[in-house]
């Protein structure tokens, strides 16, 4: 890593309210710059990366099943009438963003001012308007109902059932994360991690899912997380399974004020920032300017 470099990616950021940039190549931290001293700070939808990796455990382990149907799955949450929309959207869509609302659903302050207490049957009660798997459509309608579903199968929350599949493997101490009217994880957002923490969880993906020299995650998941692509449309990045896809063949769990965990197999490298960037900066942009040529 060239040290001028560095140093101007850093300056070009620094009045977007940047708390840390960690640099890893090679399995080795090359770069850091702390603003602040570190702590656990809120990784907003950054989170949605971590609730796919339990449902990767999920899969591997037979709980859940791709093409299992949600009323199926939530049988006593369905409202009234249940459309024909709703009738076939599968686990699969939760996890693409492709359900089939066209209102993004639980979004920061708007969930925070319901006065609905059950926010399963609250967002299977939101209208259904298109056919689930055939348009993107970002919201944290998917990734939330996609925890409930893995905490009602598992019996645990999702916390719980991380802990010794992902965190202690990672030496991650047990997390807070955000929790709904009826004590259910957000699997949407909410999670507190250090940037420290999530280099680590980046380090991960990067090795294909082996850390110290032990398969953690079930073996072709990064595979399968690196090769779906969910057309997003209007110029703007694809997606994957609770990813962000980008250039290189680089992909990204991102959170809403500046939170980037992103892995560059290209460059063997993992880039971690974040943020209270309330200003909505594309701080990949920088990345790809300042940083990437000199990895």
């Amino acid at each position: 890593m060239n040290p001028d470099k560095f140093n101007l990616f850093c300056n070009a950021i620094a009045d977007f309210h940047v708390d840390h940039v960690i640099i890893l190549q090679n399995g080795a931290e090359i770069a850091r710059r702390d603003w602040v001293p570190e702590g656990r700070q809120n990784q907003y939808s950054l989170s949605k990366s971590f609730t796919g990796t339990a449902v990767a455990f999920a899969l591997d382990e037979g709980v859940v099943h791709m093409e299992d149907k949600i009323t199926d799955l939530l049988p006593d949450k369905q409202p009234n009438t249940v459309s024909p929309e709703l009738a076939a959207l599968r686990f699969k869509h939760l996890i693409t963003m492709t359900v089939g609302q066209q209102k993004p659903q639980l979004m920061g302050d708007a969930r925070r001012a319901l006065t609905e207490k059950d926010w399963i049957k609250y967002v299977l009660a939101q209208p259904f308007d298109r056919e689930p798997g055939t348009t993107f459509q970002y919201s944290n309608t998917g990734p939330y109902l996609a925890g409930i579903i893995l905490e009602k199968l598992t019996g645990m929350s999702l916390v719980d059932y991380l802990m010794p599949r992902l965190f202690d493997p990672l030496e991650i101490p047990r997390p807070e994360w955000e929790v709904d009217p009826d004590g259910h994880i957000f699997g949407a957002g909410g999670m507190w991690l250090s940037s420290t923490e999530v280099s680590r969880f980046g380090q991960l993906y990067l090795q294909n899912g082996i850390w110290k020299g032990k398969q953690v995650l079930p073996k072709g998941w990064v595979q399968k997380v690196e090769q779906t692509v969910i057309p997003v449309g209007k110029g703007k990045r694809d997606y994957s399974l609770l990813f962000w896809r980008s250039r290189h063949d680089s992909y990204s769990a991102v959170g809403k004020f500046g939170q980037y965990c992103t892995i560059l197999k290209e460059k063997n490298a993992v880039i971690v920032i974040n943020s209270d960037d309330r200003d909505d900066n594309n701080f990949l942009e920088y990345v790809w300017t300042y940083l990437y040529p000199t990895l």
